[in-house]
């Protein structure tokens, strides 16, 4: 077992929450510019004054309109503006924000309102409001429902005029820094989600740290696109940290438009999961097959991968650097263009980037700072620091957290940043909780240098009829990478070998098709048994194959006719695969894999 631990840089005062981050940078830099509003004619700035203004004035109105310390109120809305004033207004409330994802069912609703005991519920549309109506006779504690799009913010602003700045403050100082200030439910790959229990310390502390640990990165001033679900944890903590930093943040409240608010916005950092820089690759990469210049950028890309391999084995050769320098002019630059001409640093976590990315976005001129970490530990538990980069690593543990490595492969954390426990679920936390230790559920390695790798997730190691260990990540996640690929499950457990379940990316199927002269408008369903969309997949397994040895190796796979997605019921809102459902559901492809008959 081997424990390493990082002693904390920052360590708050007991009296302190959330709102201080706030008040101290309105103090601090009142003019100082923190969010950036889209507007047809470009960006509106707001300030740190004129934002701590608009969020004293609507926990105002929610204090007015019956909101009481510690209660739980709940924000179901994509990233947006109002999504952020509202959520530090109810910490200026010493209320408790409970977030829930906007593609929700009326059944997931329920349960995270009931299980809560929210008393209110802020909808981003009126076709939420129509799916809390479906439930609200179950959950009669939240008696106050308001929708953003019919301008409830300007509607709590008008109903606090008459409470007093000495009751607002009475009321902000009412939580303290181990106090709870939010319930972050779990994405819910089996069973019903969990609530986790965040503390201000958690949000507090990672971020005072984070800004001192990565002072190169976290600079005052900066800016960044925050597109993320705000109902996940890492984007919360975005949130909390631009604030505590001073960073300029605009709200894209669709991922599909990521791409143009980066060249509009031009960011210095950016913080994503590793399906965006997928995607920016891809798109290159199939831009380029278009124009007719595909060789090119693969030859681009292959030159950029080794002349990042070459920085961590003695630099590169003149060859080498001759080489990028070339291609930086006729390749890298448009990419970098495309992501606003800005862009230093990334942060990525969710899932592992893998190493090609990693080493093509470093030759880029793009930093990604790998990180880990999960809801329980109010989101990075580790990072990668810009001295101090192995590709395909996520770092050593952030300045007031801890790692250690169980006897059987298990990540266990501790620190600042645990959760207090799960929201009413004493035997749920007994079972991840070893006093100050949580245990995370991953497999991963402490190297020499002590940086982190994540290798599998412990419940969904495969065991072959053989008795061959296989942690499907090692082979899932490349595949990923693949512009066909929507979703890859490696299965195997108990059987006599491994084999995969693939479904396509119908957003690049037909970009794809018209590339390698296919029929672009064939549908999912038909390219799924297409000899030339199977070559291709099989190309792109033969080369995953490489990753591991022949026992772990895919030897049959079945494209699937449907698309894996949130809306199919086969991800949650994290983009997490809901394994359990897909071989329920693709019973007949496990069945085809390996010649059983129902």
């Amino acid at each position: 077992m081997r424990i390493l631990d990082i002693p904390a840089l920052v360590v708050s005062p007991e009296d302190m929450n959330i709102t201080d981050l706030l008040v101290d940078r309105a103090k601090n830099t009142p003019d100082l510019t923190l969010y950036a509003l889209a507007k047809a004619e470009g960006f509106e700035a707001v300030s740190a004054t004129k934002f701590l203004a608009e969020v004293q004035q609507v926990a105002k109105g929610l204090i007015a309109s019956g909101i009481q310390p510690s209660q739980a109120v709940a924000i179901m809305s994509r990233t947006r503006y109002e999504w952020t004033v509202l959520d530090f207004a109810i910490w200026f409330a010493g209320a408790v924000s409970v977030p829930i994802y906007e593609t929700s069912s009326a059944a997931q609703m329920e349960w995270i309102l009931s299980n809560s005991d929210s008393v209110a519920l802020f909808t981003e549309t009126a076709e939420h409001a129509e799916r809390f109506a479906q439930i609200k006779a179950a959950v009669p504690l939240a008696r106050l429902l308001m929708i953003f799009d019919d301008n409830c913010i300007e509607e709590l602003k008008k109903r606090g005029k008459e409470i007093t700045d000495e009751v607002l403050e009475q009321r902000r100082k009412s939580s303290k820094l181990r106090d709870l200030a939010t319930i972050i439910y779990t994405s819910g790959t089996t069973g019903k989600p969990k609530g986790c229990e965040l503390t201000h310390r958690g949000f507090i502390e990672l971020s005072q740290n984070a800004r001192k640990d990565l002072p190169d990165v976290l600079v005052e001033g900066r800016s960044t696109v925050l597109f993320l679900p705000l109902a996940h944890v890492f984007a919360r903590f975005v949130e909390v940290l631009c604030v505590a930093g001073g960073i300029k943040v605009t709200h894209e409240a669709d991922p599909r438009n990521v791409a143009k608010s980066l060249a509009a916005f031009k960011p210095e950092f950016l913080l994503a999961v590793p399906r965006v820089f997928e995607k920016v690759y891809n798109g290159a990469e199939q831009k380029a097959e278009a124009g007719g210049k595909g060789d090119i950028f693969r030859k681009a890309a292959n030159v950029a991968v080794a002349w990042s391999e070459s920085l961590d084995n003695g630099g590169p050769s003149l060859k080498l650097k001759l080489q990028h320098f070339v291609f930086d002019k006729l390749v890298y630059k448009k990419i970098r263009a495309a992501m606003g001409g800005n862009l230093q640093y990334a942060i990525s976590g969710g899932a592992p980037l893998g190493a090609r990315l990693g080493h093509f976005f470093r030759a880029l001129g793009v930093i990604v700072l790998e990180g880990y970490g999960l809801t329980e530990t109010t989101a990075p538990a580790t990072i990668s620091r810009p001295a101090h980069i192995k590709i395909g690593k996520v770092g050593t543990p952030l300045p007031g957290t801890g790692v250690k490595i169980a006897d059987d492969g298990e990540i266990w954390l501790r620190g600042n940043n645990i959760m207090r426990g799960y929201w009413r679920n004493e035997a749920a936390t007994a079972e991840v909780m070893d006093g100050e230790w949580f245990a995370t559920g991953d497999i991963g390695m402490l190297d020499e240098d002590g940086l982190l790798s994540i290798t599998g997730r412990k419940k969904e190691l495969l065991v072959t009829a053989g008795g061959k260990n296989v942690a499907p990540a090692v082979l899932e996640d490349p595949l990923r990478a693949n512009p066909l690929i929507g979703q890859v499950v490696v299965i195997g457990d108990n059987k006599p070998f491994i084999a995969a379940m693939i479904s396509l990316d119908s957003e690049m199927l037909p970009i794809w098709l018209a590339n390698h002269g296919g029929e672009n408008t064939m549908s999912v369903s038909d390219a799924a048994k297409s000899p030339l969309v199977i070559a291709a997949i099989q190309a792109a397994i033969d080369d995953a194959n490489k990753l591991v040895s022949r026992a772990e190796s895919i030897r049959k796979f079945v494209i699937i006719p449907d698309e894996l997605t949130e809306s199919s019921g086969h991800l949650t809102p994290s983009l997490k695969l809901k394994r359990n459902v897909v071989m329920k559901d693709f019973a007949w492809a496990v069945d085809e894999l390996y010649e059983e008959k129902a």
